[in-house]
């Protein structure tokens, strides 16, 4: 841990006591678990009563994080779009986590909007609701009526949040450098994933953010008869305060009234399917959270969008890896996908290409004859992520919140239609794909790219190049070496040094009765005159000499013949 950490951990430290606590509580829950001592197990018990030992380690998880408040959970939440870097158990475990937070009183809510909008309550909006609609871990939703008559929703952020979740996010930084230092848990790479979240997270808490991303997509879909999202009223938007349309509508979530409404259920799933696969592969940014409690029906089968806090953003590059590996995973294709998912994600060292290689073409054999309309995408994908994960394979952010976001699409369609297949809606993609990558307008950028590096590398190589020869001339040409991993043994080298030194050092002031001696006069056990800073100097070189015997045997080379 870092000596500029310590003030964190002091300014934190009555939340740090309380993190530990709980953490404490479910740690020693889960060591009880693997007791077979019933009554040992029922003594810690959950919110409802329930025995904590006796929960999964998933589930466990999941209810530390819901005592430990709202950054925790919206983290929580952000981690189950990883199952690359949690696992799959964990991470649908993690989808279930809810933010039960109180809303704040009606007085700091219009305290905070008119702080924000710069006027009383009564100007900006003839009627508003001080009742919410909804409360989660970031703001809160009330209903609102402009002056125009147009009927609006206000996203209100939650008094001091920014705050909360920076202490929380400090003692989340100096958990993951704690955590770095233990192997079983450095393989998940904590401190790079906590500081990936905290990224998301501040975006999250700026709403400037969520308006922008609704402009685009607004503007974008805004001649599509079929699709309805929100639009923003960015005059009565600010950072801490978001004022969008109201789409009343029916949610996808409720099956039956939607029967009940003759909607085309069908026909919906597929067109609520082209949509995100235009947003994903020709626009190139996607809404990243098709639940169905996100999407509504409008008459006329009309398709309404909500929430746009969580956008995924894919750049050309990254696109077509994705579009090659599902192109992989619909043709069979093992050595591809497989180089697909090096290349893409970040490898461990110790990486096993050729284990990974057998898993994929196991994967692949088990889905080899599923037919097109019946090839299970989401199964799939998930399968995928489970053997990227089992490999500790990190994927980019945005490619793993692709992949969540097509699961979860695929589950949607099927809610929506049993016959629901994305792959089947995928094919004429494909086709488009590799148009679009034949197409001289895409040589051409490529082309321009490289030119453009060509034309700087051009420009300095010369330069480069006279001043390599002129430091060649001088003699003033360095190599430096990067020595890796001989620090400890140079350690070692030194200590045997200074121990055989010492040895010898002690073992001559013992022969030669260097005052002050034990036992002057008079022997004790056939012992007398004996150095006391030679007995010192041997027994201290002794215990030297086995803890560097123990040190080298520890590191596995002491018979070493490599």
């Amino acid at each position: 841990m870092k000596i500029s950490t310590i003030p964190q951990i002091y300014r934190n430290v009555k939340r740090w006591t309380e993190i530990l606590s709980v953490l404490s509580k479910y740690g020693l829950a889960d060591w009880i678990s693997r007791l077979n001592i019933d009554f040992v197990k029922d003594k810690l018990k959950d919110r409802d009563g329930e025995a904590l030992a006796r929960h999964t380690p998933e589930k466990r998880i999941r209810l530390a994080l819901t005592d430990l408040g709202p950054t925790f959970i919206k983290l929580g939440q952000l981690l189950s779009t990883r199952p690359d870097v949690a696992g799959l158990k964990l991470a649908d475990e993690l989808k279930q986590l809810q933010a039960d937070v109180p809303a704040d009183p009606p007085d700091i809510v219009r305290d905070t909007i008119e702080l924000e909008l710069g006027q009383p309550i009564e100007e900006l909006f003839a009627e508003f609701d001080d009742t919410p609609i909804a409360s989660a871990s970031i703001g809160q939703v009330h209903c609102a009526r402009l002056h125009d008559g147009e009927s609006v929703v206000v996203k209100v952020q939650h008094s001091d949040i920014e705050n909360t979740v920076r202490e929380d996010l400090d003692v989340l930084t100096g958990l993951a450098l704690l955590a770095e230092r233990v192997p079983e848990l450095a393989v998940y790479r904590p401190a790079s994933t906590v500081a990936e979240m905290g990224r998301v997270l501040r975006r999250e808490l700026d709403f400037g953010r969520e308006e922008r991303n609704l402009q685009q997509f607004c503007s974008r879909y805004e001649s599509d008869p079929t699709i309805r999202m929100p639009k923003p009223f960015t005059d009565y938007c600010t950072a801490r305060v978001l004022t969008m349309e109201r789409i009343d509508g029916i949610k996808l979530k409720e099956r039956d009234r939607l029967l009940a409404e003759r909607f085309d259920l069908e026909e919906v799933a597929r067109r609520g399917a082209k949509l995100y696969l235009d947003m994903i592969f020709e626009a190139g940014f996607f809404h990243a959270d098709p639940h169905p409690g996100n999407i509504v029906l409008l008459p006329g089968n009309r398709i309404g969008l909500l929430d746009f806090g969580m956008v995924g953003r894919i750049e050309e590059g990254l696109r077509e890896d994705i579009e090659e590996m599902l192109l992989a995973i619909s043709q069979r294709d093992v050595s591809l996908l497989t180089s697909l998912i090096v290349r893409v994600g970040d490898r461990p060292p110790d990486l096993d290409e050729g284990a990974l290689a057998v898993d994929i073409a196991d994967f692949l054999g088990d889905y080899a004859n599923q037919s097109l309309e019946r090839f299970d995408l989401s199964g799939a994908l998930a399968d995928m992520t489970e053997i990227i994960h089992r490999h500790r394979i990190s994927l980019p952010p945005q490619t793993a919140l692709l992949l969540k976001t097509l699961i979860t699409l695929e589950g949607t369609g099927k809610l929506l239609s049993p016959n629901f297949s994305l792959m089947e809606l995928l094919q004429p993609l494909h086709r488009r794909m590799l148009m679009r990558r034949l197409s001289p307008q895409r040589q051409m950028r490529k082309f321009m790219r490289f030119y453009v590096e060509a034309e700087r590398l051009a420009g300095i190589l010369p330069r480069r190049l006279t001043e390599i020869l002129e430091q060649v001339q001088a003699g003033k040409f360095d190599v430096h070496l990067d020595h890796r991993g001989l620090a400890p043994s140079i350690n070692r080298l030194v200590l045997g040094m200074l121990t055989s030194a010492l040895f010898l050092g002690s073992a001559l002031m013992l022969s030669s009765t260097v005052p002050p001696l034990l036992f002057p006069d008079n022997a004790f056990l056939g012992f007398e005159k004996i150095s006391v800073f030679g007995l010192l100097g041997a027994i201290l070189s002794i215990l030297l000499g086995l803890r560097l015997v123990r040190a080298i045997g520890k590191s596995g080379h002491l018979d070493s013949h490599d």
